[in-house]
């Protein structure tokens, strides 16, 4: 059995307005999609940033790709991050820059391939989150909400990573969208990427894409498994959160 691709390991994360991580501990293996819900202010988006490397954990452990993360300094961690795409809350596109320039800029950045090259890539990979070539000279302000996202996620595919981490990816979007932004993550899971870590407060997109589901609640994991037990279990915080009663 090979080892887990991430592992969490009693993790601690404190700001001014308290504790916002309590010992938090999961892992990840290769091929799987792990959702991890909770309600505002449960901890969700912190804890993805520190698998990411983007927060520094105060106590705990965290292995990413076999490699202990909590104390490596920034150039340490750019190799790993280059095996990772993070397709963040609001897309995070550079506003002044093109839809191509937004995809491009992995490329870019981080490779020396020529330009032809990084045209195609950018069409091929924009054909797979169902956008066209028309969409090349806009700006992220001429997109639909929907449109922004799947800009991201073409983003963050181009590099072709071994892991994909989604924060909230259908906060905002009308549910006709919600529907095809999850869709589009299953897909993306049977073909350029097949591990991720979503983190989400969506029932309905974690029934779409989860093999396993963690829920947060006050800063620890309340529940751990299978998205099919999450919904028949009569754990009092999972049906609280259910109930939409969760913080």
């Amino acid at each position: 059995m090979s080892a887990p691709i991430v592992e969490v390991s009693n993790v601690h994360k404190r700001f001014e307005v308290g504790d916002v991580l309590r010992g938090v501990s999961l892992t990840l293996s290769h091929g799987e999609t792990f959702v991890i819900m909770g309600g505002s202010g449960t901890g969700k988006t912190v804890l993805l940033r520190c698998i990411a490397g983007l927060l520094r954990p105060d106590r705990g452990r965290i292995r990413l790709f076999g490699h202990n993360i909590e104390r490596l300094e920034e150039e340490e961690l750019l190799p790993l991050r280059r095996r990772l795409g993070y397709v963040f809350q609001g897309a995070a596109l550079f506003d002044s820059q093109t839809v191509y320039e937004n995809v491009a800029f992995p490329l870019r950045e981080h490779t020396s391939l020529p330009t032809a090259e990084i045209r195609a890539r950018v069409v091929h990979f924009l054909g797979l989150v169902g956008l066209g070539e028309e969409v090349l000279t806009l700006l992220p302000s001429e997109l639909s909400g929907g449109m922004r996202k799947r800009v991201g996620i073409a983003r963050a595919l181009i590099i072709e990573p071994e892991l994909l981490l989604f924060d909230e990816p259908t906060a905002g979007l009308d549910p006709t969208n919600a529907r095809i932004v999850g869709e589009l993550i299953a897909q993306v899971g049977t073909g350029v990427c097949d591990t991720a870590i979503v983190v989400t407060h969506d029932v309905e997109l974690t029934k779409t894409v989860a093999d396993r589901v963690a829920l947060l609640r006050d800063g620890v994991v309340a529940f751990e498994g299978p998205v099919g037990t999450l919904l028949e279990t009569d754990d009092p915080a999972v049906q609280a959160f259910l109930a939409g009663d969760a913080r």
